[in-house]
């Protein structure tokens, strides 16, 4: 929509924004009325553009294709000039006929500071009129008032609230209207079911809805402060009551004119089962980090109990490989650590990697300083995947100080990455005296194991070439897993 603002008008950056909360806000305005939206705009040519479209989802649309980006048709463009002019509403006398069925439409300018900046064009479809429920009149009184507060600046709601108070529940989930002291005019079928499951009993109609839920709601149990103002209508924003197992979401949306409140639109929904599912998926997901701490806890004793086993042994080569598997072990909790202090299932390797190839570099140094340089980023790793290439990493890194730097006073080991969405390369070079060339990888169990890993685990392929300018240096490929 942005790009068809800019290139077709010069409206100021807020007048921009305005047409942005209304295409926000207007589904309601679609569903109550019955009726197709479409933002026109007029252009620098004086013509009209679309630059939003809004079908209802309680009755039948017009336009079955979409038109943002197209032109007014002749026989609509006097109707929507004539609104932008007058700055006020003008409805058709007579249909117009769309092929097999005819329309009946409305242009409401859209108003800013007294300034009329564009025009939405309610368009309904008369196919299928036959005579209005009680239901559909109450929908269309809404809407004609909703419509009246677009032609006189005063929607979309300056203050509406943002985030999780906006959006559901819908029109067909339940709709109250309610007048300026919150009593309630109509409630809807839907409506009066959800707040029977709420423990209200007999119609809602003449009733204060304040006063009726106040009574239902069970003492000492954390209300949200903002509820008053949204049963009341007072207040465009979205609350929960919830009660005695059942959780209610309304949704208000004050309605005004010429800046006093005349009543509210009140959208309400049950949303027990949705509460019910969030809590055991919060729950789910505390337990999950749990695991991820007690795992991480039970490698630390296994890599404490190996350290103390290491430090009973003569044999250097027995001590050497216990000292290994402390170091692989102690790279795994490490990834479980990491997965514990979040609610998803990836891994910000970049932070992980840090510290365990530095971790690496010190335990595997004769020595000799040894720096690690890393460049390029891993991103966010699948947590299936972050466990087999930290090995895999740490193994390189190992390898590369030990027999890369070992006999030397010391050097560098950088490691690059380069993320393409799943598929990552990783090159591990050091500055040392590199490999001779007719031993190749090497058959040590480091080695094995990085083979098994890269091929088994993360799909991938790896591959040990002399370094230009001394060393060595290896490039590993690997395919990560789809996030969930």
């Amino acid at each position: 929509m942005s790009d068809l603002v800019a290139t077709n008008s010069e409206l100021e950056a807020a007048e921009v924004e305005w047409l942005h909360l209304l295409i926000g806000d207007w589904q309601v305005i679609s569903d109550l009325a019955f009726a197709d939206l479409v933002l026109w705009l007029p252009t620098k040519e004086g013509d009209f553009v679309a630059i939003g479209q809004c079908r209802p989802s309680t009755g039948a649309t017009v336009h079955y294709d979409d038109i943002v980006g197209a032109h007014a048709p002749e026989g609509q463009r006097a109707q929507l000039q004539q609104a932008l002019t007058e700055v006020r509403p003008q409805r058709s006398r007579e249909p117009r006929w769309f092929g097999s069925y005819a329309v009946r439409e409305e242009a409401v300018p859209v108003v800013r500071n007294g300034r009329a900046i564009a025009v939405v064009a309610r368009q309904t479809n008369l196919g299928g009129a036959r005579t209005p429920s009680r239901l559909e009149l109450n929908y269309v009184e809404a809407a004609d008032d909703l419509m009246g507060m677009i032609a006189r600046g005063e929607f979309p709601l300056r203050n509406s609230a943002t985030g999780s108070r906006r959006g559901a529940p819908r029109v067909g989930d339940g709709l109250i209207r309610l007048n300026s002291e919150g009593e309630v005019l109509y409630a809807s079928p839907n409506a009066l079911s959800a707040f029977h499951r709420l423990g209200v009993l007999g119609s809602l109609v003449g009733r204060s809805l304040i006063e009726v839920t106040t009574k239902h709601l069970e003492q000492k149990m954390p209300v949200d402060e903002s509820m008053p103002l949204v049963v009341m209508g007072r207040a465009p924003w979205r609350t929960d009551i919830e009660t005695r197992g059942v959780c209610l979401s309304l949704r208000a949306v004050p309605l005004t004119e010429n800046g006093q409140r005349t009543g509210a639109v009140l959208l309400c929904r049950d949303v027990s089962e949705l509460r019910r599912r969030e809590r055991e998926l919060i729950t789910k997901d505390a337990t999950i980090r749990e695991i991820h701490h007690r795992v991480k806890n039970n490698l630390q004793t296994v890599a404490a109990l190996l350290r103390l086993q290491a430090r009973r042994l003569e044999s250097p080569e027995a001590r050497a490989a216990l000292e290994e598997a402390m170091r692989r072990v102690a790279t795994i909790a490490l990834v479980h650590e990491t997965l514990s202090q979040t609610l998803d299932e990836t891994v910000p390797f970049d932070v992980l990697v840090g510290r365990s190839l530095r971790m690496a570099a010190d335990v595997a140094s004769a020595g000799g300083p040894v720096h690690t340089v890393t460049t390029g980023a891993f991103g966010l790793v699948p947590a299936a995947d972050a466990t087999a290439l930290a090995l895999v990493l740490t193994e390189l890194v190992t390898n590369a100080v030990e027999h890369g730097l070992g006999s030397t006073e010391g050097g560098t080991v950088q490691i690059r990455a380069q993320r393409d969405g799943q598929e990552l390369q990783v090159v591990v070079e050091d500055d040392g005296v590199g490999m001779a060339p007719d031993k190749g990888a090497g058959t040590g169990l480091g080695t094995q194991i990085v083979l098994t890993l890269v091929t088994n685990e993360l799909r991938g392929t790896i591959e040990w070439l002399p370094r230009d300018g001394g060393g060595t240096q290896v490039v590993l490929h690997v395919t990560l897993r789809d996030p969930v």
